[in-house]
């Protein structure tokens, strides 16, 4: 029956080298492809749904990944037959698969795990885009999402209202079934789950037609969101508890916001602080000046020393980002270019002429020393 079976890797459509977080990010990919609210009626889909949702449990638990990669399904299925163990050990239907059970079933490993234990929902994530501002003071956004939730038809039981699971006939309600095995050592017995219902102990006769059998469905949700002052482009915001179900009574996961931060037409940030080129003219650079800046607060003034170079950088204190522990702002740092005058008349370029006549190596400290450095 396992030669059957679609390839776990193929049906998640990922790599065999693929990691945890790609495992899981595939598997709910595929599962939201796949899920009978999505598809209604479609036995197709339901099907490929349960396959999803068989290989993710495979892949998702690293002894069962470990003997599937070896293996195959026999390495993962109690109720599945093998070949050789290769060379030493021929014949006897014993394969690889017996020693993992074997010694699962001694050391407490392998498939002794707890199928119907609460078990923790999925994380949701979205992404929210804020303008500058919005980050640089906080606000406050309301956000729209997705996530699973117990199926409001039948509580989560999965079964048809006026009908209740029924406890398993093969495993008596425990979701476990012994298996023996003839091995070079004699017969083993090993302990997994029953393949009847799964490990849950339950049978759902009547499925409830909203949820599929499944107890849970997605919906959208709506929520107000803090955004705090000084968020930056890239950082998360983790509200706990906002995410897909529980199983078995488990807790909810948890919703992650990834910001995104549209860039600023003036600003750039550099951690806390803010960052922007002013133009300044000549004659502010060489006589000094008084000039208006923008702030984020909004208009300031910003003193320009007599002789002030071209690149040099101002700083404007308190007047960046707020920091996120509530430790003040950032600076706001100004770096001024002095700009060189275009489509000067006659007139203005005799009266320069005239002043760059009247100058001397004195006015010109930095031009007089690469003179004589260049003579040496």
């Amino acid at each position: 029956m396992a030669d059957n079976k679609r390839d776990c890797y193929e049906i998640l459509e990922i790599d065999k080298n693929a990691s945890e977080e790609e495992i899981k990010k595939a598997y709910r990919r595929m599962a939201k492809k796949y899920h009978p609210d999505s598809n209604p009626g479609d036995k197709v889909a339901e099907q490929k749904f349960k396959e999803v949702n068989e290989a993710y449990s495979i892949l998702s638990d690293p002894d069962k990944k470990a003997n599937y990669d070896r293996y195959g399904y026999s390495g993962v299925d109690p109720s599945a037959g093998g070949g050789g163990f290769g060379g030493g050990f021929s014949g006897g239907g014993f394969d690889m698969g017996d020693i993992f059970d074997m010694f699962g079933g001694m050391f407490g490993g392998g498939s002794s795990s707890r199928p119907n234990a609460p078990r923790q929902g999925d994380d949701a994530g979205i992404r929210l885009t804020i303008d500058f501002e919005e980050a640089l003071f906080g606000c406050k956004k309301d956000i729209s999402y997705s996530r699973v939730e117990k199926c409001a038809e039948c509580g989560g039981s999965g079964a048809a209202k006026g009908t209740r699971a029924s406890t398993c006939r093969k495993c008596n309600g425990t979701g476990r079934i012994n298996t023996q095995r003839r091995t070079p050592f004699g017969m083993m017995q090993s302990v997994g789950a029953c393949d009847e219902c799964g490990g849950t102990g339950k049978k759902i006769d009547t499925p409830c037609r909203e949820c599929r059998g499944t107890g849970l469905t997605r919906r959208n949700r709506q929520l107000e969101v803090n955004i705090p002052a000084g968020i930056d482009n890239g950082q998360r915001i983790v509200l706990h508890g906002q995410g897909d179900a529980g199983v078995n009574g488990g807790p909810n996961g948890d919703l992650v916001i990834l910001i995104a931060v549209r860039p600023h037409k003036l600003f750039e940030r550099e951690g806390f602080n803010l960052r922007f080129e002013l133009p300044i003219t000549f004659s502010d650079a060489a006589l000094g000046a008084k000039v208006s800046i923008p702030t984020p607060d909004g208009s300031g003034e910003l003193t320009i020393p007599e002789g002030t170079q071209t690149g040099t950088v101002f700083n404007v204190r308190g007047k960046g980002v707020p920091k996120l522990n509530g430790g003040g702002r950032g600076d706001l740092l100004v770096t001024v270019r002095v700009e060189t005058p275009k489509g000067l008349s006659k007139k203005q370029k005799e009266f320069l002429e005239d002043l760059d006549d009247s100058c001397g190596d004195k006015n010109y400290p930095k031009r007089k020393a690469f003179n004589e450095k260049s003579r040496k």
